[in-house]
């Protein structure tokens, strides 16, 4: 498989509907990241793609899948709708990582979520309703409020991030942070707006990411045991 953020061109069943994304697995990959993108935006995002760059480069592997499929991104650009159906957005994120444990390449790595803008709420979403599968939460300039009840069910270590001029959304994620029941951070990106389009912002939002996940998608045989192992002592 192709280790650059672009990666193999994959079609991933969910719903009844297909899929497509970019899957990335570089050479001895110690976990792989999921990637719900936000509002209006796609797999192509330049920003995520430079952030699955980062990631791929420090040994994770990515899948950069586009949650709607063509004909519902032709309706949405006309009534905006689907970005905000963070229940549909995270079905199928859910759908995604099921697709990624099934899959023969990717079955034995440990599952992250990265989440931009609605998607940081759809991937939130996700991860309550996958505890045993998700491993780490990361949110860039995300929307956490918009998983509403679901924050206090999150049992994966979550970051957010946002960036310090990005005001309303550092007060939203605030308030979503003191719900979380999680192992939890809130990074403050200094100088960066809502798109970290500032000199050095993405690169930090990357090396944050980055950090976070190869700490908390580390194998279960560097000292980390997964929750599944953890289930299967408790009964027996």
């Amino acid at each position: 498989m192709n280790p650059g953020a672009d990666g193999g061109l994959v079609r991933v069943p969910a719903a009844g509907v297909m899929l497509e994304g970019n899957l990335a697995i570089p050479p001895r990959a110690s976990g792989i990241v999921l990637f719900a993108h936000g509002s209006g935006s796609s797999r192509h995002s330049p920003r995520n793609r430079a952030v699955a760059r980062a990631l791929n480069e420090g040994g994770l592997a990515t899948l950069l899948v586009d949650l709607l499929t063509p004909a519902e991104e032709s309706l949405d650009e006309q009534t905006g709708h689907l970005r905000f159906d963070i229940g549909l957005l995270a079905d199928r994120l859910v759908d995604a990582a099921d697709w990624l444990i099934a899959n023969e390449e990717t079955r034995s790595l440990p599952i992250g979520l990265f989440g931009a803008s609605t998607g940081g709420g759809a991937a939130l979403v996700a991860a309550a309703q996958r505890p045993n599968t998700v491993r780490a939460v990361v949110s860039r300039g995300g929307r956490p409020d918009l998983a509403g009840a679901a924050l206090s069910r999150v049992r994966a270590p979550t970051l957010l991030i946002v960036g310090a001029r990005d005001e309303p959304v550092i007060e939203l994620n605030r308030e979503a942070f003191e719900r979380l029941r999680c192992e939890k951070k809130l990074e403050i990106v200094p100088g960066a707006t809502h798109l970290f389009e500032e000199p050095g912002a993405l690169e930090e939002v990357a090396r944050f990411a980055r950090d976070w996940f190869r700490r908390f998608l580390a194998p279960p045989a560097a000292g980390v045991r997964s929750s599944r192992e953890r289930e299967r002592e408790a009964s027996s």
